[in-house]
This record gives C-alpha cells, sequence and structure tokens, in this order.
C-alpha cells in the first residue's frame, strides 16, 4: 500500500501543527511583523496564546508556568526588540535550569545580515544564555527544530532553547514531516548513575561524624522529593535547603536547618563551616553560598550528584562525583544505604539544632518607629495563605524575608529568580504560575522597586481572567542597595529613594490595570487587607503595605567574606565560642 503523501503546509502552519504535536497548552507573546505569519493559523488553533504587554512579561511568565507544571514554558515574539526583549527572561531561565522554548521572527533570509529593518542577531546574542539556537530558513526544518527544542529543553539540565525562523520560512510551503527520531549529534545527557560512585558515597557516608545534605534546586527539577525524604528516614542526616530548593525539604522537620549563604540561617551557615562530609544535591556551589570560597566548609569532603557533569568540581572539587539524573542517583543510593552499616549522628543533630533554636530568624516587631515591619507583613501573607498556596518572589530584601519566613512545607510552592537576581520577575512569574496551575492561590511578594518594572502585565491578568494577588512591599527605597549603603557606604544613599510615599499611587495604578487596589498602613489593617485579598477570586488584586525603610535582612555575611564571619545583626556574630563544633 502506498505511503500516504505529506501535507504541504507553510511553514507558519507547520510551526503551529509542531506546537500542537508536542502538547503544547498555551504560550506566552506579542505578534510583530516578522512573527506576524504564525499568527494566522495560532488565530484558530487550540493552543491558548495569552496576548502580554511587554516581551519580558512573556519570558518570565513561561518561567513561572513552567517550574509549577514540570513542562516547557512557551513565549513568542517578534524580531529585533521583541527578541532581544526576552534576553533577560531567557538568561534567568538558564541560570535556574528552567525548560523554556523561546520562538522568534526574523527578518527574511534574504535581509540577514544588511541591517534590516527590525533585525538583529537573537541567535547570536543568546547563545552563551541558551541550551542550544536554531536558525530556521526553510520551511520544512521547522517541524524537526521544534521537535528538538522541547527535548532539548527539558531533558538532561532543562534550560531555555531558542526558534529563530525567518519571516520567508514562515510564508513559503514545504511537505510536514514529523520527525520518527531527532538528529541530535553529541546530545546524550546521563540519567542513570555508575554504581561505583554510588557505593564510594556510601562508604563516606557511613565514615562520617557530621555530615550535611546540601540541597540545591536541581532536586526540584529532577522533582526527586520522596527519595530525598527516603534518604532523610534513612540517615537521618541535617538538610540545608538553598534559595531555590526552599520547599524541596518541609521546614516543619525537625532536620531542616534552613537556607544556607549570605543571608542563610546561622544554624545552616555553622553547620556546612563545620561539616566533615557534604552530600551535595542538585547544587552548585553558589557565591552566595559558599561565601569565600577557599574557607567554606574547609574539613568537608564532597558528595557531588548533578546532572550536569560541568557542574562537578567547577567551584568546589568533588571527592565523589556522581553524574545522573537526582530522582535515578537518590534511588539507586537509598538502596545501597538500606544495607549499609550507618553511624548514629546524635550528638552532631543534637549541636546543630541547638543552633536552630538559639538562632531562630524573622523575630521582629510588628511595628517600627510608627510603620509596619516589612518581616511581619511577608508573615502573615504566608500564615493566611497557608503552605498549599503558590508564592513568588521578586529580588531583594523582600526575596530574603519570602525565603526564610514564609511557609515552606511543598514543593514548587516558592518561585524566585536565584542565579540571575532579576528585578521585574515577581508579577509576570506569578502570572505563569497562576496560568499553570488555576486552582492554586497565588501571592506575589514585590517590592516597590521591583513592582514599577513590569507591574504592565496586571492588565494581561485583568484581561484574561488570571486572578493573581501582588503584595507590595513600599519601604519607599530599593531596599537591598540601601542596606548596602547602610553598612559598608556610610549611610550616604546615593539613588536609593524612590519616593513612592508622593508617587505612584499604587493602589489606584491597580485600578487602572482592572485590578483591585487596597493599602494597609496600620497594625489592624495587615490581616483585613490580605483576607480580603483572600476572598477576591475574578481578578487580580494588589495590596500595597507602606512599612519602614531601614529594616535589614540578618543574618548576614558580607560579600568576599568567609561564612565564618556571619553576623545576626549589625556588630553582633553569633556565640561560637560556646559551640563544641
Amino acid at each position: 500500500m502506498a505511503e500516504e503523501s505529506p501535507q504541504i503546509l507553510t511553514g507558519a502552519q507547520a510551526l503551529v501543527e509542531s506546537l500542537e504535536r508536542v502538547g503544547v497548552e498555551v504560550l506566552f507573546g506579542i505578534p510583530g511583523g516578522a512573527i506576524l505569519p504564525a499568527y494566522d493559523p495560532l488565530y484558530d488553533s487550540k493552543v491558548r496564546h495569552i496576548l502580554v504587554r511587554h516581551e519580558q512579561g512573556a519570558g518570565h511568565a513561561a518561567e513561572g508556568y513552567a517550574q509549577v507544571t514540570g513542562k516547557v514554558g512557551v513565549c513568542i515574539a517578534t524580531s529585533g526588540p521583541g527578541a532581544t526583549n526576552l534576553v533577560t527572561a531567557i538568561g534567568d531561565a538558564y541560570m535556574d535550569s528552567v525548560p523554556m522554548v523561546a520562538i522568534t521572527g526574523q527578518v527574511t533570509s534574504q535581509s540577514i545580515g544588511t541591517d534590516a529593518f527590525q533585525e538583529a542577531d537573537i541567535r547570536g546574542i543568546t547563545f552563551p544564555i541558551t541550551k542550544h539556537s536554531f536558525l530556521i530558513t526553510d520551511p520544512a526544518e521547522i517541524p524537526h527544530a521544534i521537535a528538538a527544542a522541547f527535548h532539548l529543553a527539558i531533558t538532561g539540565r532543562p534550560g531555555p532553547v531558542l526558534v529563530d525562523i525567518a519571516k520567508d520560512a514562515l510564508t513559503k510551503s514545504a511537505p510536514f514531516v514529523w520527525p520518527t527520531e531527532l538528529d541530535l549529534p553529541g546530545y546524550h545527557p546521563i540519567t542513570r548513575p555508575h554504581g561505583k560512585q554510588i557505593r564510594e558515597a556510601a562508604k563516606l557516608i557511613a565514615e562520617a561524624e557530621r555530615p550535611v545534605i546540601y540541597l540545591g534546586g536541581g532536586i526540584n527539577r529532577a522533582r526527586a522529593w520522596d527519595q530525598l525524604a527516603e534518604l532523610v528516614r534513612l540517615t537521618g542526616i541535617p538538610v540545608v535547603t538553598t534559595l531555590m530548593a526552599r520547599g524541596a525539604f518541609p521546614d516543619s522537620h525537625e532536620l531542616n536547618l534552613g537556607m544556607p549563604g549570605m543571608h542563610g540561617t546561622v544554624a545552616a551557615v555553622g553547620a556546612l563551616q563545620r561539616s566533615d562530609l557534604l552530600i551535595t544535591l542538585g547544587a552548585r556551589f553558589d557565591d552566595r553560598v559558599t561565601g569565600k570560597l577557599d574557607s567554606f566548609a574547609p574539613e568537608a569532603k564532597v558528595i557531588h550528584a548533578d546532572i550536569d557533569p560541568a557542574e562537578i568540581s567547577k567551584n568546589r572539587v568533588a571527592d565523589v562525583p556522581i553524574v545522573g539524573d537526582l530522582a535515578e542517583v537518590l534511588d539507586e543510593l537509598n538502596q545501597t544505604l538500606a544495607d549499609t552499616d550507618l553511624p548514629q549522628y546524635t550528638e552532631w543533630v543534637h549541636q546543630v539544632t541547638d543552633l536552630k533554636r538559639r538562632y531562630p530568624t524573622g523575630d521582629s516587631e510588628p511595628v517600627s518607629d510608627g510603620l509596619l515591619s516589612p518581616e511581619y507583613v511577608i508573615k502573615r501573607i504566608g500564615e493566611i495563605a497557608g503552605p498549599d498556596a503558590t508564592f513568588v518572589a521578586g529580588v531583594g530584601q523582600h526575596q530574603m524575608w519570602s525565603a526564610h519566613l514564609l511557609p515552606h512545607e511543598r514543593p514548587t510552592r516558592f518561585l524566585n529568580s536565584g542565579g540571575a537576581g532579576t528585578m521585574g520577575y515577581c508579577v509576570p512569574t506569578a502570572m505563569g504560575a497562576k496560568v499553570g496551575r488555576p486552582e492554586d492561590v497565588v501571592w506575589g511578594i514585590d517590592g516597590d522597586g521591583c513592582f514599577q518594572m513590569t507591574n504592565q502585565e496586571l492588565v494581561t491578568c485583568a484581561l484574561e481572567g488570571i486572578p493573581i494577588k501582588i503584595a507590595v512591599i513600599n519601604n519607599r527605597s530599593l531596599g537591598m542597595v540601601r542596606q548596602w549603603q547602610t553598612l559598608f557606604y556610610g549611610e550616604r544613599y546615593s539613588n536609593t529613594n524612590l519616593k513612592t510615599h508622593l508617587v505612584p499611587d499604587f493602589p489606584k495604578l491597580a485600578e487602572a490595570m482592572g485590578a483591585v487596589g487596597l493599602r494597609a498602613e496600620t497594625l489592624e489593617e495587615v490581616d483585613q487587607v490580605i483576607n480580603q485579598a483572600m476572598a477576591i477570586n475574578d481578578r487580580p488584586v494588589v495590596v500595597e503595605f507602606v512599612v519602614h525603610k531601614d529594616a535589614m535582612v540578618w543574618p548576614m555575611v558580607a560579600a568576599g567574606t568567609s561564612n565564618d564571619e556571619i553576623k545576626i545583626a549589625r556588630d553582633l556574630a553569633p556565640k561560637w565560642d560556646e559551640e563544641e563544633l
């Protein structure tokens, strides 16, 4: 029987058909001249297109959607400035290993390299911050490029992939041939760990006296939470959860010491510094965690498991390197440990949990100098919304307080920009998270500086029926920068005063964009407006909390110094002399 001839489609039709075949449910974007041919067949597609107000918003929304669903997030933009406006979000996804496919229109293939109107070499621009980039000039190449992009984005170490398509490739026609297999020379991510390395890791764990599980965001990307819980149950080893891993292991567990690093807890920082073995899972020894690298955990041997071999021994040499998917690594490690005689780490656990008891984070008065305490406000949002809510933080002081004070009991319930530290991340990422998890309450915790960068996506939320809730922690300044100016620049506050007590009026701004605008200035109003926001589910809500501007994030390790120099308040360090560590 003769094979059926392939259907002849335009490149634009082939693009939409390909997106449907890889299972895309939603994409975030804005049309423009070069990508316009693709929007015509998209008009009839079952794929939902959400028309954002800025391409950066499209990229962050794709990130939010990807992180809560475990699927690939998709954003689409036109050539030139449309494409370059995606760059920040692409870079953010690259740093935090978020699976994303960015589709951009390009000028016609004949015009590439001529400085044509709205031309930009987006492939070259994003080459260092993507897993791979495609430039498509032939419509016949589109199905394979889309299938390959989605495979690359979510396999191995997840990350962003760019597909840049010339306008004439979208308008010309070619037979539509869906690939039965992908031609990706040299791409063979290793998921199964080597048995010898697993046995070596188990041996080190059995020999250790002061081990710590150092948990990174890779645990969320691998969705290996059950295997992690089993590892802790088998061994009884304390856990530190980095900014990107908050919630992967519940804060309420007595062995969770909290977040390590520049603004980490005394217990987490102290345990790492005095450990004799780091069981490193999906973490990358980021400088915000290690402080001065050559003084970090000086007595510790290192087991380092990661899907990306390039991360292992990049910053800290691993005694036992393990390349593989964390779910498979932990499955095999747990099986080996179940048959291994392990010591009791009772004294060590007592020492580090005692640190946790004596140096808690987040204690502050609800009101200071007649204004609300930002720590109190964030803590109350978490207590009222509860651990089943999804929280998205902007970048700055409010991000650190959110990391410490929200109820981190469930995985993928706390999204934030850890690697790039992107201000403007909160509102569009919260939008994407709500689209991916519509049944969840989604709260964004933003600063008045961050909020003014991308708040226009509230218009998108209002028109698309995406009822997120945004708390603007208004301290009238760029808070984290002001904190550094306080501590390191003699209180010379150069250009950090945003004057947001004068303009804008945040509730009125919210109302103008189709959202509900609320404000709390007194202690009595805090619970009232949070509960009012919780009751509104047909529109986005913005709640401004007017807080005092001199609150600082503690504990803190100054940049470039050793973690041993951690301070719990200005000029106040833990009493390490009393420790027997």
